[in-house]
């Protein structure tokens, strides 16, 4: 499994929308053709935290390939209002919004 935290600013009223907006998203066959197999979002002192998890492969590059499929560009337009990047002078593409992980841990079963 691996997972993708991305960051970016929220006004945290704009929450009950874009909580509303992804769940109409992951009710459609959208995050099965990328290997989602959970979404998070949390808002914390303007901060919009997306923790999502793939099943197989590398999520970084199936967040960098969705931006040419028309139904994550839709979702972008969407949430665009209300999702600002958090460093807009250096946000090339989505992949500029991941944070790096510098610490994993997983309890051995």
């Amino acid at each position: 499994m691996d997972s993708k935290l991305i960051v970016a600013r929220m006004n945290v009223l704009s929450s009950i929308i874009v909580a509303k907006t992804f769940a109409e998203f992951d009710a459609t066959e959208l995050p099965g053709r990328t290997a989602t197999s959970r979404r998070q979002l949390f808002a914390y002192h303007g901060l919009y935290l997306h923790l999502q998890d793939f099943g197989t492969g590398d999520g970084g590059a199936v967040i960098e390939a969705g931006e040419g499929d028309p139904g994550f560009a839709g979702i972008s337009e969407d949430l665009r209002p209300h999702i600002a990047a958090y460093n807009p002078a250096a946000r090339l593409s989505s992949a500029d919004s991941v944070a790096t992980c510098f610490y994993d841990w997983t309890a051995s079963s």
